[in-house]
């Protein structure tokens, strides 16, 4: 090799280079998700331990529900802390189907409990829910699209990774 020669890179190598297992601004967001989702976490489970008194069914099930939404982003952010090798994406589209399910279940019970306290249709609470639910799916949308590229990318690259 001569001195205008450039070394070959293997295939992962380049996609390694155009797109880093966790650089800063995702180990950023990895973090905020991990010690967001696990204060969110104890908040929740302090606000449903410290109440007095038997709860009544529907807010045991928003306390357990919130609970759970945060516990998973907890999890979601020390899994993408803990990697260290391409995502390919993958980060996105779990965090967007869990935004997706977090915005369908908090819409669900929203629903019920707006229904529960007297009102036909909730109307608000199903158009603001909708909102979000719209939003979480072109995120979803966007997420296995920016995947579906860089697993093409890589193939042409002649990677070996199929899905």
């Amino acid at each position: 090799m001569n001195e205008r020669e450039e070394p070959r890179l293997s295939a992962r190598e380049m996609l390694e280079r155009l797109e880093p297992s966790l650089g800063a601004g995702r180990r950023v967001r990895a973090v905020t998700a991990l010690v967001a989702g696990l204060a969110g976490a104890v908040f929740v489970a302090a606000l449903w331990w410290g109440e007095p008194g038997p709860l009544p069914g529907r807010t045991q099930a928003a306390f357990a529900l919130f609970t759970v939404i945060c516990l998973a982003w907890a999890g979601y952010g020390g899994w993408l802390v803990r990697r260290r090798v391409p995502l390919f994406a993958t980060d996105r589209v779990i965090a967007a189907w869990m935004g997706l399910a977090a915005s369908v279940a908090t819409t669900a019970l929203a629903g019920v409990a707006a229904v529960q306290r007297g009102a036909a249709v909730p109307w608000p609470v199903l158009a603001a829910g909708g909102l979000f639910v719209a939003a979480a799916l072109v995120l979803v949308v966007r997420a296995h699209a920016r995947r579906a590229a860089l697993l093409r990318r890589l193939r042409e690259l002649g990677g070996t990774r199929e899905r």
